[in-house]
């Protein structure tokens, strides 16, 4: 079977601070990180064959990241039961990561959709949903 997303290739600013912010978030999800070879990228192979693909680009234009402008809002990421769920919200802030909407979790996105909304502090917001 064919995966449907071959790869995604994020740019940010810092690449150590993202990194580490990434490292552990994909890790929590199973991915596995697949390169960091310090010469600013970084990235985590997912067991679908997926990939994620972490740079400062020499072409990245300095201005701060906004998701509310036109463009990719957020990534949603799969996580497989809500004890996962539960210990990644508790644990978010201690990796860099600040949770969107807590005082609707886990029903943010509705009474029938389960997730933990997450923004990186360069601004870049992860849906992490429980299920397919």
């Amino acid at each position: 079977m064919i995966r449907a997303l071959h790869h995604l290739d994020l740019w940010v600013s810092d690449v150590a601070t993202a990194t580490g912010e990434w490292a552990w978030l994909l890790g929590e999800l199973g991915w596995e990180m697949a390169d960091e070879s310090g010469d600013g990228t970084a990235s985590w192979a997912h067991p679908d064959g997926t990939y994620f693909f972490l740079e400062r680009s020499r072409d990245l234009v300095d201005e701060p990241h906004d998701r509310l402008r036109p463009g990719v809002n957020h990534l949603a990421l799969t996580v497989e039961d809500r004890r996962t769920l539960d210990r990644m919200r508790a644990e978010s802030s201690s990796h860099g990561w600040h949770e969107l909407f807590a005082d609707r979790y886990p029903h943010a996105g509705g009474e029938r959709h389960t997730a933990l909304f997450l923004e990186s502090s360069e601004g870049f917001e992860v849906e992490v949903v429980l299920g397919d």
